[in-house]
């Protein structure tokens, strides 16, 4: 035998006693505890009895359920090897039946060798670190890091060769955001050892709640147990909605991602994250940056919740891809928000239709909101979506606006009570949605009662984060006839959630389904614009239909409702004539083309490792947006850039001292604290803080000119709107009808 194969085995040998020899000694098993028997026999009889969808517990539901748990332990296939999952089949068919006696063992066994294998492979990655071991950068290899991509990994050398390409990895994405070697290698050192820290504060709780939610899981994405712990921290493992900073965020693969940014929080005002960004690291204030990948949701949140007007620091990967090399610091005041911002607002603006300008109201509704306390208190002013939109409506009409815009975009939803009176304001008398339980009874309850407020032109704008409530008023405008939607398809979150207290924790599970007056459900297929824009988030990845085990569409019998004189006729016309104007408008296409280079390389599945690649990389990305800003000016006639450094340097963000200066300076704004309010139906998916005042926002001209500019899909909703005005030829402010008395009374 050579020299360097005996060296080899020998290496190959150390490290697996090493590995194992630490896992042995550092940690002891997680046990299971014995009152976990009659609570996991307590979640399957509520799941049996009370769940939308029925399951069957058998050898079928077993195999996914086993491989359902083995996805959520480890699901970029990074530690479990082939052997594992070979081991793992035996219960494969087993745990139905282990599942009817209370038996949660599997689940233990399997989570401590995942925990064995995680913690040999960081003191491993460790150890390579802290040697002597340098890194090729100049070698031209790949690494594919999105699990669904890859295979299991065969053996200790594979898994060894793997990990050896992400620590790379991770070096090069630091050297390429201005990390010296010496600090990007103690970077990883501290987030290593910070992720063991994590591991050995895991205990019998998590791992049963980990087991119990692969089991819920397969009735529906929303449905879910939370343990006592995970009960005291209501609103963020509930809502995902998270104080301080106005993100919903979920856990994926060993990242903290932004699901939504809430419109109105402290984060949206900034308008610099965004849905889909993967935070890195939280820092506060002034203080060091701490890295949080690997870490767990609740102690995430427990870094990014703090005071009133503190400020917290983050870094991300924008955009959530993982080919992404690019991170940025971003400051954040919490809960430095205006009351005003909170709740919907409404604007003017000016679209020119053959030479004759028109005004139109554009309404922004966030949020179906309502402060359930002060109407329980019977409360003359208490705050809801319905009376601020009424108000609003008032007002613009007295500006005799031509048409109205009610804009929906990332509209999460909120209270069911809020989408039928809101769609009241709208339509005559008469059905809004159907909600059909377990039982498969229906009821029909959600009516609206009174005369339509505002009978004039009307264009709905959504997007993929219009959601669950949002839906249901979008669904009915649109088989009313009573509005042009215009838009991306929307979520299509259609289910009803209800939480229930368990003898330790609590379970949440749909038990009801939301229906259109037209009998088709808004679950799964969301509301389809009759006027299609591009999606600014990818519908493969956003929404229902992405989500595992979601709920399917279907439909039943419609019921008697009387539409609106049809707008429907008008589509096919509209439609022609806003793609013409959409290829043809700088801004729309600008957009467009940013949407499509974004997705071509979302599209790459492996990364390449070698570093100047991956800096020619993040070169030909900045020349390419360079190019299209260019393109958009010239359109536009507007003065190009000289050269891709006088782009970036107008380009770049704004310096983070001077964020944080200016939110310390601003000690004018102020906010209530946000309080969760549940849908009346139970949907406390979506549920949005109660919205205190709403606000017309006054613009001035620059503002009004440079709509166009700053959101093209606005701009062109409000075209296809005064294109049907045209064709209507009767402008809105003519078509006011006074509130009943009966309306009046409701609102």
């Amino acid at each position: 035998m050579s020299r360097a194969i005996l060296a080899l085995v020998l290496s190959v040998l150390f490290s697996l006693s090493f590995s194992l020899s630490f896992s042995a000694m550092a940690i002891a098993p997680i046990e299971k505890q014995s009152d976990q028997t009659a609570l996991y026999r307590e979640i399957l009889d509520r799941l049996a009895t009370r769940h939308y969808r029925g399951q069957d517990l058998n050898d079928e539901l077993s195999l996914r359920y086993l491989n359902s748990y083995i996805d959520m332990l480890d699901p970029m296939k990074s530690y479990f090897l082939q052997s594992d999952i070979e081991e793992f089949s035996q219960w494969q068919t087993e745990l139905d039946d282990l599942a009817r006696r209370g038996d949660v063992s599997p689940g233990f066994v399997m989570y401590n060798r995942l925990r064995d294998r995680m913690l040999a492979q960081i003191t491993a990655n460790i150890a390579l670190l802290e040697g002597d071991h340098a890194f090729d950068y100049s070698v031209d290899e790949t690494i594919v890091l999105d699990g669904e991509e890859r295979q299991w990994l065969q053996s200790a050398s594979e898994q060894r060769d793997y990990w050896r390409k992400r620590v790379k990895d991770s070096m090069i994405r630091l050297l390429l955001n201005d990390k010296e070697p010496a600090k990007a290698q103690e970077l990883l050192l501290k987030r290593f050892t910070n992720q063991i820290t994590q591991m050995e504060q895991r205990d019998s709780q998590d791992v049963f709640q980990i087991y119990v939610n692969a089991l819920a899981s397969l009735y529906d994405p929303h449905t879910a147990y939370f343990s006592p712990r995970g009960t005291e921290n209501f609103q963020i493992n509930m809502s995902l909605s998270l104080e301080g900073i106005g993100a919903e965020l979920r856990t994926e693969d060993e990242y903290t991602k932004v699901a939504r940014v809430i419109p109105g929080g402290p984060a949206d005002m900034q308008g610099i994250l965004k849905a889909q960004d993967r935070i890195i690291s939280v820092g506060q204030g002034d203080e060091e940056l701490v890295d949080v990948i690997g870490w767990r949701i609740d102690d995430v949140v427990h870094l990014i919740r703090g005071a009133k007007d503190s400020i917290v620091r983050l870094e991300l990967i924008e955009g959530g891809n993982d080919s992404s090399d690019s991170t940025k610091i971003i400051a954040i005041v919490r809960d430095k928000v205006k009351l005003e911002e909170k709740s919907a607002q409404s604007k003017i603006i000016e679209v020119n239709q053959d030479g004759v300008d028109l005004r139109l109201g554009v309404i922004d509704i966030p949020a179906f909101y309502m402060d359930f306390e002060a109407y329980m208190k019977r409360d003359p002013d208490y705050k809801s979506t319905t009376r601020d939109v009424d108000r609003l409506l008032t007002e613009l009409l007295k500006e005799q606006v031509d048409g109205i815009v009610l804009d929906l975009r990332n509209n999460g939803g909120g209270s069911l009570r809020e989408a039928t009176m809101l769609t009241d304001l709208f339509i005559d008398t008469g059905p809004v949605v159907q909600i059909r339980n377990a039982y498969q009874q229906v009821s029909r309850n959600q009516r609206a009662s009174a005369r339509g407020a505002y009978t004039g032109p009307l264009l709905v704008l959504i997007n993929r984060l219009s959601a669950s409530a949002s839906e249901i008023f979008a669904g009915a405008l649109q088989d009313y006839d009573r509005a042009i939607v215009v838009g991306s398809q929307s979520f299509g979150k259609g289910t009803v959630q209800d939480v229930t207290g368990l003898s330790s924790g609590q379970l949440k599970l749909t038990v009801s389904k939301f229906y259109r007056v037209s009998g088709a459900s808004t679950q799964h297929r969301g509301v389809v614009p009759d006027i299609k824009f591009p999606s600014l988030y990818d519908i493969d990845k956003v929404g229902e239909s992405h989500k595992d085990n979601a709920l399917p569409w279907d439909n039943i019998h419609s019921v008697p409702f009387k539409p609106s004189p049809s707008v429907k006729a008008f589509i096919p016309a509209l439609t022609a004539e806003s793609e013409q104007r959409s290829a043809s408008d700088p801004d729309f296409a600008h957009l467009v083309a940013n949407l499509e280079l974004r997705n071509s390389w979302d599209a790459e599945k492996s990364v390449s490792l070698s570093l100047e690649k991956r800096r020619a990389r993040r070169s030909d990305w900045d020349t390419q947006k360079f190019l299209l800003e260019n393109t958009r000016r010239k359109a536009k006639d507007l003065e190009l850039y000289a050269d891709l450094e006088a782009w970036k340097s107008d380009n770049k963000d704004p310096d983070e001292d001077e964020i944080v200066a200016d939110a310390k300076d601003d000690e004018t704004s102020d906010k209530l604290e946000a309080e969760g309010a549940l849908d009346s139906a139970g949907d406390s998916d979506h549920s949005l803080p109660v919205k205190e005042t709403a606000e017309k926002i006054e613009q001035d001209e620059d503002e009004e000119k440079d709509i166009a500019e700053s959101d093209p899909m606005l701009f062109e909703a409000g075209n296809i709107l005064a294109d049907q005005i045209r064709l209507l030829k009767q402008p809105a402010s003519k078509q006011l009808m006074v509130k009943s008395p009966k309306l009046e009374k409701k609102l």
